[in-house]
């Protein structure tokens, strides 16, 4: 898979090979976007080695999706999707792993971009589920724009000693 965007940004499918880009994205992401909400030194202590090994394993087992967005030579984001690990969910319902930008590229319609990619790889009659921390409203309105609600289903994490609650967003199929 390979689209070209309005703003010169190009998505395609990601390889082994993008497991260090994906890596630094997934934890440059992660620090900028919760860091009201997790202790600095958590974040600081992400590997990028480590973060890198799992998506190593990840992309090489190939049981997900994971398409990249790059401009310049550079990768901005990704995307991950495939079979729901929802105790409740249908054979056929998928879920969405995880997105997640430079923050130097947010702003600019690459979320967007990986997002409406995503969908038209999965097509119309998909049932989508994906989680995303209650603190996190920008995830909320990117979610909602794109056609997922909250279900009313909620779990709890612990991540670095800090309790969050997490909200089971679902983007319907169209009949």
């Amino acid at each position: 898979m390979m689209v070209e965007t309005d703003n010169d940004v190009v998505i395609r499918s990601a390889s082994t090979s993008d497991a260090g880009a994906i890596a630094r994205v997934h934890l440059t992401s992660w620090r900028s976007a919760y860091a009201h909400v997790l202790p600095a030194d958590y974040l600081e202590s992400l590997d990028v080695g480590e973060r890198t090994a799992e998506w190593e394993k990840i992309l090489h087992q190939g049981r997900s999706s994971t398409i990249v967005a790059e401009a310049d030579g550079r990768t901005l984001g990704f995307a991950s999707y495939g079979p729901s690990r929802d105790e409740d969910a249908e054979d056929d319902c998928l879920e969405l792993y995880a997105i997640y930008l430079d923050p130097e590229a947010w702003g600019r319609g690459v979320a967007r971009d990986l997002m409406r990619t995503m969908l038209g790889d999965v097509g119309p009659r998909a049932r989508i589920t994906l989680w995303v921390l209650s603190e996190n409203e920008r995830a909320h309105h990117f979610y909602r724009r794109h056609g997922f609600q909250p279900d009313g289903i909620e779990r709890m994490e612990d991540i670095a000693d800090v309790p969050v609650t997490e909200l089971r967003f679902v983007r319907e199929p169209e009949r």
